[in-house]
């Protein structure tokens, strides 16, 4: 089973990887635990990992006004693993991008 959906790239994700070039974010699968995501990455991407950290993050609610009046609804909850490579090694999340 896949645990790893796609890499986080946000900014503040990259200034982490700035100041520490062996650490990457992913958005993995609510039921995914730490074992499960360090093989698929060592897997998937060939390198040595040493530590995977987990930040779970619930759906907020949400609501705003328009002219049809009060619209509700609510983000999707998440789960977030901060992988830690072994020095040296290094991910290229944009290798397999076509143009």
């Amino acid at each position: 089973m896949a645990f790893i959906i796609k890499p986080l790239v946000t900014e503040k994700m990259t200034k982490i990887t700035e100041k520490r070039p062996n650490v990457y974010g992913f958005i993995v699968a609510p039921n995914a635990n730490k074992v499960e995501i360090k093989k698929e990455v060592e897997k998937t991407f060939n390198v040595t990992v040493e530590d995977v950290n987990t930040v779970r993050y619930a759906g907020k609610r949400s609501r705003r006004y328009t002219k049809a009046g009060l619209v509700r609804g609510q983000k999707s909850a998440y789960k977030k693993a901060i992988v830690t490579l072994k020095e040296g090694e290094e991910i290229d999340i944009y290798s397999n991008i076509e143009i």
